[in-house]
């Protein structure tokens, strides 16, 4: 079942965060992820204001969790702490 990664970013510092961005997605893919949303124009419906949204789908929860967990992904977090403000979440999709 697809599962997908949904989260919302509020950056603090764009230059480090954006070595993350450039990290997260090469592990992403690997681990079968594909971008469907990625910082792109958005309009807040409800909450708090987060001004990136990024939905990944994956394979399975297996998939979204293993790439989470991922050597690859870890090193990209590292580049999360203190530079940005986030909440994520893997849900299983409906197929």
């Amino acid at each position: 079942m697809s599962t997908y990664w949904c989260a919302r970013v509020h950056v603090i510092d764009p230059e480090t965060y954006g070595k993350y961005a450039a990290l997260a997605g090469p592990a992403i893919e690997k681990h079968g992820g594909v971008f469907l949303a990625r910082g792109g124009k958005q309009v807040i419906l409800e909450g708090g204001n987060y001004e990136r949204s990024i939905v990944a789908r994956f394979p399975s929860l297996d998939a979204a969790v293993k790439c989470y967990n991922s050597p690859e992904y870890s090193e990209a977090l590292k580049y999360t702490i203190g530079t940005s403000e986030r909440h994520m979440v893997a849900v299983e999709g409906l197929d």
